[in-house]
C-alpha cells in the first residue's frame, strides 16, 4: 500500500502565532514557486492519492543547542498553491527527533517533514536551506547517480528517518554532495545548502544528470 502523503506523524506541539515577516519568506518563496512550476512540488489527483507534496525551509536562528535551531517552513497542505504567502509557513522552535517532538507556532502547522528538516539542522550548523521535492526522475535513478539513500524500510517523518539521515552523514559524502534519496518515500528527495542558491543549484544539477541518464536508456532499448 502507497504510505499516504502529508501526514503528520511526529508529536506536535504547535501554537498559533503571527506569520513571518514578509522580507523573511521572499526567497523560500521564490525557491519554492521554481519547484512547483517544474512539479518537485505541488498537489495533483493522479500522484499520491492527490495529497500534496514537497517543502521547503530557512534556518532563522543559532540556538543554544543543536536540536533548538529555529526555521521557517511551509505549512503543511499547502502543496496545491502555485505562490505562497507569509501566513503559508510556520516556525519551528525545536526539534527533538529522539522523543519525536516538534515545537512550532505561526498562522498554520509546519509540513510534516518537519523533523527531517530539523535533523540536517542539528547535523550541521552551515546548513541554512533545505529542499524536500518529489521527483520520479531522481528517486529512480539515485543509484546510477551514487546519491547516498536512506534505508527502504524507514518511513519519512519519523525518528527513524531522522536517525537514517544522521547514519548518512557518518557513512557517506552526503554533507558534501548535499542530496540525499529518501528510499522508503516513494519520489522523495531532499538537498541542502548553506545557500538557497547551493540547494537549488544541487537539486537541478542532479534532475538534468537524471534525465541524461533517462535519455541514454531509451536510446539503448
Amino acid at each position: 500500500m502507497q504510505e499516504q502523503e502529508g501526514v503528520i506523524k511526529f508529536q506536535l506541539r504547535f501554537t498559533e502565532g503571527h506569520a513571518p515577516k514578509a522580507e523573511q519568506t521572499i526567497q523560500l518563496s521564490a525557491w519554492r514557486k521554481l519547484c512547483y512550476l517544474t512539479k518537485l512540488i505541488g498537489q495533483e489527483p493522479e500522484r499520491y492519492e492527490g495529497y500534496g507534496f514537497g517543502n521547503i525551509s530557512e534556518r532563522i536562528g543559532r540556538g543554544e543547542e543543536a536540536h533548538q535551531r529555529p526555521f521557517l517552513i511551509s505549512g503543511t497542505q499547502t502543496g496545491f498553491l502555485e505562490s505562497l504567502e507569509p501566513h503559508h509557513y510556520a516556525f519551528v522552535r525545536e526539534c527533538y527527533p529522539e522523543k519525536n517532538l516538534v515545537i512550532a507556532d505561526g498562522p498554520l502547522k509546519p509540513s510534516s517533514e518537519s523533523m527531517t528538516h530539523g535533523t540536517l539542522y542539528a547535523l550541521d550548523e552551515r546548513i541554512r536551506f533545505v529542499i524536500h521535492v518529489h521527483s520520479p526522475d531522481l528517486w529512480q535513478n539515485a543509484p546510477v547517480l551514487n546519491i547516498p539513500t536512506t534505508a527502504a524500510d524507514v518511513p519519512y517523518g519519523t525518528p527513524a528517518m531522522g536517525a537514517e539521515v544522521a547514519r548518512l552523514f557518518a557513512e557517506t559524502d552526503v554533507r558534501e554532495q548535499g542530496i540525499f534519496s529518501m528510499g522508503g518515500h516513494e519520489d522523495g528527495i531532499v538537498t541542502f545548502g548553506e545557500t538557497a542558491e547551493a540547494a537549488g543549484s544541487v537539486l537541478f544539477t542532479y534532475l538534468a544528470q537524471a534525465w541524461q541518464v533517462a535519455a541514454l536508456t531509451q536510446r539503448a532499448v
